[in-house]
């Protein structure tokens, strides 16, 4: 359930990120940001992206407002395709209650630091490494982070898709907590055997 230290870069590994943006110099500035960390791919249109992701790919930072298809469209192909990479959304369009609904792992509102982007980029590898469901609690976290940064408490409360999305976060740490506890009892368990064990033959 634990991934490695999150103090160590994941970035170190050459992992494969690809870039998908139709401004080219926004594309040839992530690259630029990333590629001395991993190998990266560069997309400018959704067509493209569909072309060149592939099992190999481990990240997509991917622009929601492109021409013909359209970020969210390249986002519900890759989840089709059940494609094993974390999508983080790059994007100037300002997040809404829909993205309750999305797929991605993390969403990044334009203008973006260098700082910001590797950052995700990190992040989101060290996530890939834990079980799906630590890794959805860490979606569903993010979209509700980033939710309660854009809306008002009224808007929030009055909101059926926020309100969905708390009820699953609610779930989901339940169900890991007691997966941990279950972890934690069968440790014990396996502790005390060896004690018993040990304890016979003195």
């Amino acid at each position: 359930m634990s991934g490695p230290d999150p103090d160590r870069s994941v970035l170190t590994s050459d992992p494969v990120v690809l870039i998908v943006e139709d401004e080219p110099d926004l594309a040839q500035l992530y690259t630029a940001w990333l590629r001395e960390h991993c190998t990266v791919r560069t997309a400018y249109d959704g067509e493209e992206a569909l072309e060149q992701i592939d099992d190999e790919v481990d990240v997509v930072l991917l622009d929601r407002r492109m021409p013909g298809l359209s970020g969210d469209e390249v986002l519900d192909t890759i989840r089709e395709r059940d494609l094993d990479c974390r999508v983080a959304m790059v994007t100037a369009v300002e997040p809404d209650f829909d993205i309750v609904e999305m797929g991605f792992d993390d969403y990044l509102v334009k203008p973006v630091s260098d700082d910001d982007l590797i950052d995700t980029v990190d992040q989101l590898l060290l996530r890939s490494t834990y079980d799906e469901q630590l890794q959805e609690l860490f979606a569903l976290a993010s979209k509700k982070a980033l939710l309660k940064s854009q809306k008002t408490e009224a808007e929030l409360r009055a909101s059926e898709e926020y309100a969905r999305l708390e009820d699953r976060i609610a779930v989901l740490r339940a169900q890991i907590d007691d997966t941990v506890a279950e972890l934690i009892d069968q440790d014990a368990y396996r502790r005390m055997c060896k004690d018993i064990s040990a304890e016979s033959y003195q």
